[in-house]
């Protein structure tokens, strides 16, 4: 994709996780590719001579269980039809970055060729970027066989016939003929996924530096992280985060352990968390596939000359890639709150019970350990494996489903909580290493630790600490330098 900062240049085949969140959640602009509007152009004529000599699905019938209802000449009229009919979803509205997310994906996979929709609409949806104009897109209407509620309303707001949730644009020439082949993707569980994958991504690094502060804290053996014992075992991701904690920790390498084996929250970081870094960097790669892939039903084959109706739009890949990432997550936010009990044990930090500095039986950061529980249920909770759903619809005929949707926004969800507890970690690390009067050597753990304190409340009496877990989430990000 383009170097720009500025401007991410949608091709068909060069999308990334990265300029998905670059767009979606940063503001870039898009520009659409030549490449990619030939493809579209070709498709597009290559399915209204198909569809002129036999049945196409969508264009000339009906869809679902009416898939062998001829529409003929009201061709036309049923597909405006369609985008009514399967326009709404509801629940909540999804917000900016996730609604921005689905357009890119789609404007993106559209690029790619083989839907056959006009290739007109690649510089529409430019455009609905450009201007960050928005669609009022639901949580709910999606199993996993196709966004159809979110990107049928946006076709819509294209039409000029559903007002946009924020902006203004004229209306659209959308021939409703192409209405199946604009919305049968699943672009909106793509694109948050997209994003999802990015901030886990950051978050696992932010986690890392987190436990090196927490190292700190209880004098930790840095032999589990030693080189030799991760060349034993070939996980990458194992391998990354051992890797990781010895950069991190090698200013301070000198500094004695307090213990022969530390708990497991240190002990078997790089075994847990290397299992999450593979997971992201699986569903990167599923997502990445999926974004650039013409995954169209039907799809038309332009070399071939012919439409072929297929199930590319079922997403056991998107679905199971995430349920993978969100079990992995529940794994080293376990360990985050493991830590966290470590470091207001006074075996482990020498200090007082709770890290506590006021009179006797002062609680000190108690509180934290039930806030990061709590949280920590709820990403046990959106862990389940979304899967293991099933859904038998359209009198019969879908009899499927991988809830890829309901995984994406599990994650999404699972994401917010995991910030609470490394937060909560990351609170009483730093009170740790104030109390102890000790700083991390020079290099990225002090950066690190200097960054998180000059925003946390040095005082230690007992208070409410609702503020110090807010403000210890929103460093998060500052803290994260992500492979």
């Amino acid at each position: 994709m383009s170097v720009d900062p500025l401007l991410v240049t949608v091709d068909g085949t060069r999308l990334g996780c990265d300029d998905v969140q670059r767009v979606a959640a940063e503001g870039a602009a898009v520009a659409v590719d030549p490449a990619g509007l030939e493809r579209a152009a070709a498709a597009w004529q290559v399915v209204r001579e198909v569809a002129s000599s036999r049945p196409v699905y969508g264009r000339t019938t009906g869809v679902g269980a009416n898939r062998a209802a001829e529409v003929g000449e009201v061709g036309a009229a049923h597909g405006l039809q369609l985008l009514r009919s399967h326009a709404g979803g509801a629940g909540p509205l999804l917000d900016e970055a996730r609604t921005r997310a689905m357009l890119l994906v789609r404007l993106n996979q559209l690029a790619a060729g083989g839907s056959g929709a006009d290739p007109a609409l690649l510089g529409a949806l430019a455009e609905v970027l450009n201007q960050h104009v928005l669609p009022p897109v639901h949580r709910y209407g999606a199993i996993g066989t196709a966004d159809l509620t979110a990107l049928a309303t946006t076709a819509l707001c294209l039409l000029g016939e559903r007002p946009w949730l924020r902006g203004e644009l004229p209306a659209f020439a959308f021939d409703p003929a192409d209405a199946l082949a604009f919305i049968s993707s699943n672009a909106a569980t793509v694109g948050e996924a997209a994003l999802a994958a990015c901030r886990l991504r950051g978050l696992l690094d932010t986690g890392l530096v987190i436990a090196a502060l927490s190292f700190l804290a209880v004098d930790g053996s840095a032999e589990a992280y030693a080189t030799a014992v991760h060349e034993q075992r070939g996980h990458p991701g194992q391998r990354a985060a051992a890797a990781r904690m010895r950069e991190l920790l090698a200013p301070d390498s000198a500094r004695p352990a307090a213990r022969i084996q530390d708990p497991y929250g240190y002990r078997a970081l790089p075994q847990v968390h290397g299992p999450a870094f593979d997971a992201t960097a699986g569903l990167a790669a599923v997502l990445t596939i999926e974004m650039n892939a013409a995954a169209e039903n039907p799809l038309v084959d332009v070399a071939g000359r012919q439409v072929l109706h297929n199930g590319n739009f079922h997403t056991a890949y998107v679905a199971h890639a995430l349920d993978a990432a969100r079990a992995a997550m529940f794994s080293t936010a376990a360990l985050s709150a493991a830590r966290l009990g470590s470091l207001i044990e006074p075996a482990y930090t020498g200090l007082r019970p709770f890290l506590a500095a006021g009179p006797p039986a002062s609680s000190g950061v108690m509180i934290l350990e039930y806030i990061a529980h709590a949280a920590l249920a709820d990403v046990r909770r959106h862990g389940v494996s979304a899967a293991m759903g099933t859904a038998v619809l359209s009198r019969g005929v879908e009899e499927h489903a991988s809830f890829s949707a309901q995984a994406a926004h599990g994650t999404t969800d699972a994401l917010a909580a995991y910030e609470v507890v490394l937060a909560c970690e990351l609170v009483a690390a730093v009170r740790a290493l104030r109390l102890k009067d000790r700083t991390p050597g020079p290099g990225q753990l002090r950066g690190a630790y200097e960054t998180a304190a000059g925003r946390l409340d040095p005082a230690t009496e007992d208070r409410p600490l609702d503020a110090d877990v807010q403000a210890a989430t929103a460093v998060l990000p500052l803290l994260s330098h992500p492979r």
